[in-house]
């Protein structure tokens, strides 16, 4: 019979980290008290583990340590990695490592803002930990942003200590298995208590990771709603992305981008930026995932996760993937961020399913209170035409049916322009349906290739993407 692995308590990984003579480290802690190092203290045998605890709290003593920060921001991804690799030199430069044989060190760091005393602002910061697997090996990082949930500071407290408690056992123990370190986060904390909304793994501990993967395990946990990486595969902070920018988003399953989807992009993009009068510097573009679309009938495959944001990097495009299956979700979730200009383009079928009101049985307000959250910050619909592949009818806003009790209210946001038809789009690609692409190119059929952007069917070849099988594994195959 298999025993469950019992969690641990911070109490027990302090101790467990103390009891290793060759874990040594010190502690930075900004903004919201020494509640990790705390821990350590209390655990019993600390004077094996601790080099140094610190709170440099007050700015000017702060930047004397570790220097001043553009725009006197303090609580940000640039100041945590200046504490962490401060401190490991700190330790590098005062410690023999011929009189320190087999030691590993490490520096943790926080800087944090609690909840304020109005409660308008809940709090958030930045915790991470820099360490090594050996003495002889270089550093390691992983760094975190937080956002807590708890309205009373001494709560947020102990939440954070808990989190810096985990983190550093989940470095020494658990970094041959980001996903259980990731998932460790939590011991003995509540998801409703605390939001990670960005995750970073680097150095040679986490040589083969890629963070992509990471990231999409905070949404597949319920760690947070929403992540977001660039083409180049770096997880962005949405804070720092979305924050007073202009949104146009567009989802799809991506599976594989198809010309549809470009068309699509690009006709409703310029209608966006000419309605919102902005530029391509003051718009960020997404194109979104959902949870429900990479899971299809069963578990999420990463190599299909993949797969789909490696074409949508190559194209040049950043990715958001995330849990919201209703679209005024992901509305709501963009308006914490920005109190500008929201676009949307989407497919006719898509709009039918926004005009569903199956889909907001679990609101109070029903579909009113739905459409009061998607049609918000002068949120418009750009909407591509449809060629239903029966009876070959092009479906617009002006012709496509929806519930009989629903016919006046959609007539009131397409009468004040929030759902604006597409009408420069490629006729031609009326007839591209991505899941007959899908399925050629598993099929191993020819024809696909002139259905996708330039560039993608090579890819798409070289890499032997969904499903797709060059002639040395068709001859395996068969």
């Amino acid at each position: 019979m298999s025993l469950i692995q019992q969690k641990l308590t911070p109490k027990q990984k302090a101790l467990a980290i103390n009891l290793d003579s060759n874990i040594y480290g010190t502690f930075a802690e900004i903004g919201a008290g020494q509640e990790t190092v705390r821990h350590f203290f209390r655990a019993g045998g600390a004077s094996k583990t601790i080099a140094k605890a610190m709170s440099a709290y007050d700015k000017d003593f702060s930047d004397a340590i570790y220097g001043k920060e553009a725009h006197n921001r303090y609580v940000t991804q640039h100041r945590l990695r200046k504490m962490l690799r401060y401190e490991v030199s700190l330790i590098e430069e005062r410690l023999s490592r011929d009189d320190n044989p087999g030691r590993r060190f490490f520096s943790y760091a926080n800087t944090v803002t609690t909840i304020n005393f109005d409660k308008t602002l809940k709090g958030h910061g930045w915790v991470g930990v820099r360490f090594q697997r050996d003495e002889d090996e270089g550093y390691s990082e992983v760094v975190l942003h937080v956002k807590f949930k708890e309205n009373n500071t001494t709560l947020q407290q102990e939440t954070l200590g808990n989190l810096g408690v985990n983190l550093i056992y989940g470095a020494f123990f658990y970094n041959d298995n980001p996903r259980r370190l990731i998932s460790s986060l939590y011991d003995d904390i509540a998801l409703d208590d605390l939001e990670i909304d960005m995750i970073d793994f680097m150095g040679p501990a986490f040589a083969y990771v890629d963070n992509r993967l990471m990231s999409l395990q905070l949404v597949k946990n319920g760690m947070t709603d929403a992540v977001i990486f660039t083409p180049g595969g770096k997880n962005m902070l949405p804070a720092d992305l979305l924050y007073r920018k202009n949104i146009f988003a567009v989802r799809g399953s991506f599976r594989p981008v198809t010309k549809v989807n470009i068309d699509m992009f690009e006709s409703g993009l310029k209608m966006f930026m000419e309605d919102a009068d902005c530029t391509e510097k003051e718009t960020e573009v997404l194109f979104e995932i959902t949870i429900s679309n990479l899971k299809g009938d069963g578990d999420i495959d990463e190599r299909d996760f993949l797969d789909r944001v490696d074409v949508l990097a190559n194209l040049g495009y950043t990715v958001i993937i995330s849990n919201f299956s209703e679209y005024y979700r992901l509305i709501n979730y963009f308006a914490g961020y920005t109190g500008l200009k929201i676009g949307i383009g989407m497919g006719v079928n898509n709009l039918l399913m926004v005009f569903d009101e199956n889909y907001y049985k679990n609101l109070s307000g029903g579909i009113l209170e739905a459409f009061g959250k998607f049609f918000r910050n002068d949120m418009t619909v750009y909407l591509y035409p449809y060629k239903d592949p029966e009876t070959h009818e092009i479906l617009t806003s002006n012709n496509l049916r929806v519930n009989e009790n629903l016919k006046q209210l959609y007539k009131f946001f397409k009468h004040n322009n929030r759902i604006k038809d597409i009408e420069t789009y490629q006729r031609q690609y009326a007839e591209i349906y991505s899941r007959e692409i899908l399925r050629m190119i598993s099929e191993n059929e020819s024809g696909w290739e002139v259905q996708v952007p330039d560039g993608v069917a090579d890819l798409i070849k070289d890499r032997g993407m969904f499903g797709y099988k060059n002639e040395v594994e068709l001859k395996e195959f068969t």
